[in-house]
């Protein structure tokens, strides 16, 4: 596989970089979580390119796309997926896979654009109500952007990390998605995208519930590493009930909602951890819209 697969689109005043394989629609659209870039999620879309149109891409600031000044507003993020999917003459109803951080944008995207959606797939993904499930300690709240010589060491840290978890991707492709993770401006990305998380709450529920579409809502439930160093294992099982309601409570608030536990998979890498649970989840909505 080729380390350049992709290209570049103009969208939103910058270039962005996407990936599409697959033909046939619904396409099914890749929203990264917070740290991560389209590539990530490279073994769920060439499972889901097997059946339809699947598209990974990155955000402005991210990856491969041009820089973009850090935290944005999830109006402007949706805003220029919305272009760029335009550009790439990807046509719409799309599937919203989104990650982490990516369900605000997704959620967003939705707001704006609710003829384009033909439904959702959360990956124990951020939701606006967040804070009304969740116990006191583990509600939103700002995080400052980590100094360099800390994310300097982050980085180097975490490069065993990323090298494990990427193992079975190509070599062309893990070795400059590992190295892309692994330097200061992929840390500060990342740190800065998720500074502000209560601004996207806010900016996200004043816009109101978004349009009744089909989704699956799935929640990890294992345990990040890092989480053990700052909770006690009482802690994390009520952080991960407190999940379980909201998912519960978003799938029960559409016609055709679902939620799923996730065993076994942690926040950062349910993609990974638990791909054939994920692929599977986005077959079956994509089944139940198409």
């Amino acid at each position: 596989m080729d380390a350049k697969l992709g290209q570049m689109y103009e969208a939103g005043g910058r270039r962005l970089w996407l990936h599409r394989s697959g033909t046939g629609g619904p396409s099914v659209v890749f929203l990264p979580g917070a740290s991560a870039v389209g590539l990530d999620y490279l073994n769920l879309h060439e499972r889901v390119a097997g059946y339809t149109t699947s598209v990974l891409y990155d955000r402005g600031g991210t990856g491969r796309s041009d820089p973009a000044r850090l935290p944005r507003s999830a109006e402007e993020v949706a805003t220029e997926l919305h272009e760029l999917l335009k550009a790439a003459g990807i046509p719409a109803p799309y599937v919203l896979v989104a990650h982490s951080i990516g369900g605000a944008y997704a959620r967003r995207y939705l707001q704006l654009y609710a003829d384009e959606v033909a439904g959702t797939v959360h990956l124990d993904a951020f939701h606006e109500d967040w804070d009304a499930y969740m116990p006191p300690e583990a509600r939103i709240k700002p995080q400052p952007v980590p100094s360099d010589l800390v994310l300097r060491l982050a980085a180097r840290l975490s490069r065993p990390f990323y090298k494990k978890i990427f193992a079975s991707w190509p070599a062309d492709v893990r070795e400059p998605l590992v190295a892309g993770h692994t330097t200061l401006a992929g840390q500060k990305s990342g740190a800065a995208e998720r500074s502000d998380m209560p601004a996207l709450r806010d900016e996200v529920k004043a816009a109101g519930p978004g349009p009744d579409r089909p989704l699956v809502a799935l929640t990890a439930l294992g345990i990040d590493p890092g989480m053990r160093l700052f909770r006690s294992k009482s802690a994390l099982l009520r952080l991960n009930e407190a999940k379980r309601r909201l998912d519960r409570a978003l799938a029960a608030g559409v016609a055709h909602g679902e939620q799923r536990d996730v065993e076994g998979a942690r926040h950062s890498t349910i993609g990974i951890d638990r791909a054939d649970a994920v692929a599977q989840a986005i077959q079956d909505l994509w089944q139940r819209v198409r």
